[in-house]
């Protein structure tokens, strides 16, 4: 691989240079549409500031960088020329904009070819570095030396020769790795006072015929959340089959090795890393899944158990944002389940309307909304992040697990984020900017266009309810009954006030009497709200001032939310 990915020391002019990101190895691809192997050639770049723009997991690195160094092993073998850089090359500027500028000046190509970035940020380096090799103004010969060159920041003079010709067109062909696009929805959005995930999944169920019976939803109900909302009792989990590994190949390992030593600051551990980053594993790993959580994964969905990060839940999410797996391809699979008798309604809509309904959704908030979007903060929270975000170090349990087993796997299930780390975040009024580089930073699955919103407005309700018809704030209670991560914990959850008093519980009693006069403007929330008129008033004053106390002994590591 090695010899085969490395640039040639001599670079000739071609046609289409094709970007490929760490997030887009997609097989089906537009940009292979009209790929020529004699005249075109493809770029990609392991730079080191993408792990550090945020400190990011080393699962998270590895996980990239290994899926890229195998899917440009494939292309190699399918023919295609690759300039590819890798982390450890000495020639790296670890700048996404200046390698592409780079590669422009060593190929002169007549366009760049890709499919749009996955987050707002990096798109806008890669149009500003191609921008940057283009001339203002076509350059007479005699001139060349003293012309006005527009250039984005960091992109490399090796571009020069192509300045002089004009430089390359950007060619940015449509993504089509989803059921939709971000046209669609804003169409869908467009005159909305509020824009309900809801609706939009029943919109695409009714296009794409997808459990459906007719015109209506297959079953009677377009959403099962009453069946899928159970706990495992004080049993746990009974019978389960542990997730197939995949452990570390060749490629995987010297992938490990390079992040070790060129990134060794990073969070997290990589003894447990056993991700599928092929496609063809991915397919094994969808396999398994249907074949042995599918069935109780409706019913088991929200629950947790210490010990356990995956229990039912499908580890699909990682290669799915990479685009080494199809949502179609899954989506036709579970539907085969469910038609064959495999897998019960209740199981197979929850895990299609993850997959439908929110990573569709999630995409069209995305890039209907940004770059405003990154800075809305509703709730004017600006409490830091608590250091134990980075090393579990905290005598909370589940916060203590959750994060814990963050650090090990790169991994936790939705409600362990919404629920757990996400739910403490919102009750101790965290800065949500400092909450998503959080996320964006430690989790394997982890793309700024899924991330951000279900960050900033699922969790954080810092949209103000774009995303979420109200906050998603329980007490302790909740956390009680969905796991077994209060047993053996100091903190007693049905404790509001007091040495063992549950921080959660205190916090949540806060949150609702400090947003009263928002909460009681939302129907949902009504009968939270009503519940604090239960409280004695001088015990309501010993919440506020405890809950005060718990946000004043909290302490930020300032690197980790840079």
């Amino acid at each position: 691989m090695d010899s085969n990915l490395k640039s040639p020391p001599t670079a000739a002019a071609c046609r289409h240079l094709v970007v490929v990101l760490g997030d887009q190895l997609d097989h089906d691809s537009a940009v292979w549409d009209d790929f020529d192997p004699a005249r075109d050639r493809v770029w990609m770049a392991e730079v080191r500031q993408e792990s550090e723009v945020v400190p990011s997991h080393k699962v998270r690195t590895v996980m990239f960088l290994s899926a890229m160094r195998h899917f440009a092993q494939w292309l190699v073998e399918q023919g295609y020329r690759c300039d590819y850089r890798r982390l450890t090359d000495r020639e790296n500027t670890h700048s996404l904009p200046s390698e592409l500028a780079a590669a422009i000046g060593r190929w002169q190509p007549e366009a760049v070819v890709m499919v749009a970035a996955g987050e707002h940020r990096v798109q806008q380096a890669i149009e500003a570095a191609v921008a940057g090799c283009q001339a203002t103004t076509p350059t007479p010969p005699a001139e060349k030396k003293t012309s006005s060159r527009r250039k984005s920041a960091g992109a490399s003079d090796l571009g020069a020769e192509c300045l002089a010709k004009g430089g390359p067109r950007l060619d940015l062909r449509p993504d089509r790795h989803f059921y939709s696009d971000p046209e669609e929805f804003r169409a869908f959005a467009a005159g909305r006072k509020e824009v309900r995930l809801e609706y939009f999944y029943r919109l695409l169920r009714k296009k794409h015929d997808i459990l459906m019976d007719g015109g209506q939803p297959l079953g009677g109900s377009w959403n099962f959340d009453q069946e899928n909302r159970g706990s495992f009792g004080k049993r746990g989990p009974q019978g389960l089959k542990p997730t197939r590994s995949f452990p570390p190949d060749e490629i995987t390992q010297a992938v490990m090795a390079d992040v070790e030593a060129c990134l060794p600051h990073l969070p997290g551990s990589l003894e447990h890393f056993d991700w599928p980053v092929t496609a063809a594993d991915a397919e094994l790993a969808l396999d398994d899944f249907l074949q042995y959580r599918l069935p109780d994964f409706g019913q088991y969905q929200d629950a947790m158990w210490q010990g356990e990060p995956y229990l039912y839940h499908s580890r699909l999410s990682a290669v799915l944002n990479l685009k080494l797996l199809s949502p179609l391809t899954v989506i036709e699979a579970t539907l085969k389940c469910f038609h064959q008798g495999r897998a019960p309604l209740n199981a197979v809509e929850g895990f299609v309307r993850q997959i439908l309904g929110w990573r569709e959704y999630v995409r069209g908030v995305y890039w209907t909304l940004m770059p405003e979007y990154l800075t809305r903060n509703e709730l004017a929270a600006t409490q830091p992040l608590p250091e134990f975000y980075w090393d579990g170090q905290t005598p909370m349990n589940c916060l203590s697990q959750t994060i814990r087993q963050t650090l090990d796997f790169g991994y936790a299930h939705h409600i362990q984020r919404l629920m757990v780390t996400g739910l403490y975040a919102l009750l101790l009024g965290v800065d949500p900017q400092a909450v998503h580089r959080w996320y964006l930073a430690m989790y394997v699955d982890a793309v700024e266009w899924v991330e951000l919103p279900n960050t900033l407005g699922m969790s954080q309700y810092a949209d103000g309810g774009v995303m979420a018809s109200k906050p998603y704030v329980a007490s302790g209670k909740y956390i009680q009954r969905m796991s077994n991560y209060c047993t053996g914990c100091r903190f007693k959850p049905d404790e509001r006030i007091g040495p063992t008093a549950c921080p959660f519980t205190t916090l949540y009693w806060d949150f609702l009497a400090e947003h009263r006069e928002r909460l009681q403007a939302n129907q949902r929330m009504g009968f939270q709200v009503r519940n604090l008129d239960r409280i004695p008033a001088e015990e309501l004053v010993q919440i506020r001032q405890q809950a005060a106390q718990i946000r004043g002994t909290q302490t930020a590591r300032t690197t980790g939310e840079a």
